[in-house]
């Protein structure tokens, strides 16, 4: 089969691997009809993920068909058309029972941290993502789920990751009535907390980020006040200006490890990897919550530590609340907003790449060319 694999930072290669097989009576074979190339995919590009190996296929965001089961898988038959969630997990140990999926312990021998992931390095599992024509999912009775009829396959692709993730972060910032939001970033994770937001009950939502195109597609997709952060001296300072000077009683940070906005930390981080990542935009969110707030993380980070500014988040007494998404359990609710339009998230799609031009697409993704917020990845088995 055809398939993305890794050859080191910045470098990428479609080529041909072995079409994946059943390994475990509880495995399906999965034939890609759309995959996405989430903002995280980009850390794994850019070589800030430890034991990223050669030859290693990223994707966790996919959806397609059925075209094998194994003999235990009892909810799937061939032909049927799946959503995979981007986390692997086995569905009964003592972390799945209480819905903790991303924080499974039977998947990933690196388990004291994360789950299983989908295409993002050893770190978490090893596992191959759907960058590629075919992909293995293990425990298929547990994660995958049949795409609704009604449902777009673009809502369904982002969905498995980018949307879940943006209305996790909204529900970890435990918004009242009338809240002040801010989300730092407007990528397709802070677009989908936006919105999000306002159905948690927000009653101001702000947006930050320093890139055109994503701060005019946040203002009609998440009716949302916009913030560009290189046009004020100090972000930090400018939200408390816009909120009495208190701050904002949640900040979702939805950047991750890459973060903008002080050149020093950046290159320390992103560049150097003297840290795991930039710690800018969680330094932002620390200052910039008002005392007694929340700051709700779902931006990606690695497992090296990082310059935050943990004394000011325990003076202000903050409550921070983070982890990477139980995607599954996001579904009913956000199936119900999608359908009923509350949710858009296919409206951040801006690009369309045959897999065969992966490479260009995390060229264009990765240097913001084109206007490019969202791309898509349509493998030629499709």
């Amino acid at each position: 089969m055809r398939a993305m694999t890794y050859r080191g930072p910045y470098k990428l290669r479609v080529e041909e691997k072995d079409r994946p097989r059943i390994e475990h009576p509880n495995d399906a074979i999965v034939r890609v009809q759309l995959a996405a190339i989430c903002g995280s995919d980009l850390h794994l590009y850019h070589g800030m993920m430890p034991d990223t190996r050669i030859g290693h296929t990223f994707g966790h965001e996919f959806i397609g068909v059925v075209d094998e089961v194994g003999s235990s898988v009892q909810s799937l038959q061939v032909g049927d058309r799946v959503m995979v969630p981007f986390n692997i997990f086995c569905g009964s140990c003592w972390f799945c029972a209480r819905g903790l999926y991303s924080n499974c312990h039977n998947v990933n021998a690196n388990a004291t941290a994360v789950g299983g992931i989908y295409g993002y390095s050893h770190t978490t599992g090893g596992y191959d993502g759907g960058q590629a024509e075919y992909v293995r999912v293990p425990f298929a009775d547990v994660g995958p789920v049949k795409i609704p009829d009604w449902m777009h396959d673009e809502d369904a692709v982002l969905l498995t990751d980018a949307a879940a993730t943006g209305y996790f972060g909204a529900q970890l910032g435990e918004i009242a009535e009338g809240d002040t939001v801010v989300v730092l970033g407007a990528g397709p994770v802070g677009l989908i907390a936006a919105q999000s937001a306002w159905l948690m009950g927000a009653g101001r939502v702000i947006v930050v980020d320093h890139l055109a195109e994503r701060l005019e597609k946040a203002r009609p997709m998440a009716h949302a006040e916009t913030l560009d952060y290189d046009e004020h001296d100090d972000i930090v300072v400018e939200l408390k200006r816009q909120t009495d000077h208190l701050g904002a009683d949640v900040v979702i940070e939805a950047v991750g490890a890459e973060a903008d906005g002080n050149c020093l930390m950046h290159v320390a981080g992103a560049k150097l990897k003297l840290q795991g990542g930039s710690p800018v935009a969680l330094n932002w969110a620390i200052d910039g919550v008002r005392k007694g707030g929340t700051v709700a993380v779902v931006g990606a980070y690695g497992p090296v530590p990082n310059a935050v500014k943990f004394g000011d988040a325990l003076n202000k007494g903050l409550t921070l609340r983070m982890n990477q998404t139980p995607v599954k359990r996001q579904w009913p609710r956000m199936f119900e907003h999608v359908r009923n339009g509350h949710l858009t998230p296919r409206e951040m799609v801006t690009h369309r790449f045959p897999l065969e031009a992966i490479a260009d697409a995390y060229h264009v993704f990765s240097a913001k060319l084109a206007r490019c917020i969202k791309p898509l990845i349509l493998p030629s088995a499709s």
